[in-house]
């Protein structure tokens, strides 16, 4: 490829270029510093919560879990890129998916603020997610924006239920939560726009009741 100055070239990745790129993302998700955007934490200059222990017990249970849904979406996201059929299709996903990198390095930090571990079974539920991304991409992209709109709405109504029970002193945390919850609104909002389907009913209760067993189980483990 001959360099030509004053012309921006872009590259033309190849299915196992893809492969390479989402490997090297998964371990970054997983075990190193993934690859955010210019955006700062909202929680950076608010004060630390007076909690009680029981209290600080929860809140960081409730921040894993948080955490282990950005590793979830980090892996769908990927998945549904690798397959994705339309270049258009394809860089929306992945500007969302770095977005949603704030989050996570977002969550991690408040982890570590809150002295608890990330959960054991990360790479599991990544491994799961990416199936299940790389599954929707292969069904057509009006299916996998669908399945972003879906995925979404359940995390909006899930941070809300989170929201809920974090304590109003807790600043840190429920900033981090309602930028988030902004967030996965307008994510929808652009795949909708962008040609998503509706899911049909048993997929939207399939990955509802796929949640539920991870949200439980990440609470303790």
């Amino acid at each position: 490829m001959t360099e030509q100055i004053g012309i921006t070239m872009t590259r033309n990745y190849t299915p196992t270029d893809r492969f390479l790129i989402n490997a090297d993302r998964a371990l970054c998700t997983l075990f190193g510093r993934p690859r955010t955007t210019e955006r700062g934490n909202p929680a950076a200059d608010l004060m630390e919560a007076d909690l009680q222990e029981d209290q600080r017990k929860h809140v960081a249970r409730l921040m894993r879990i948080n955490h282990t849904g950005e590793v979830c979406a980090q892996a769908l996201y990927q998945g549904q890129s690798l397959t994705a059929k339309l270049p258009d299709t394809r860089r929306r996903l992945e500007r969302s998916a770095q977005e949603e990198n704030d989050h996570l390095a977002w969550c991690a930090e408040r982890l570590e603020e809150l002295g608890e571990r990330r959960s054991l079974l990360n790479p599991l539920w990544y491994a799961g997610s990416f199936a299940m991304g790389a599954t929707a991409g292969l069904a057509g992209d009006k299916w996998s924006l669908g399945f972003v709109v879906e995925t979404e709405n359940q995390v909006e109504s899930h941070l809300d239920g989170h929201l809920d029970q974090i304590p109003t002193s807790d600043e840190k945390s429920r900033a981090i939560l309602e930028q988030m919850k902004a967030d996965e609104v307008r994510h929808a909002q652009i795949a909708k726009a962008a040609g998503g389907a509706d899911l049909p009913a048993p997929v939207q209760a399939a990955m509802k009741f796929a949640s539920r067993i991870m949200t439980r189980t990440v609470y303790w483990i």
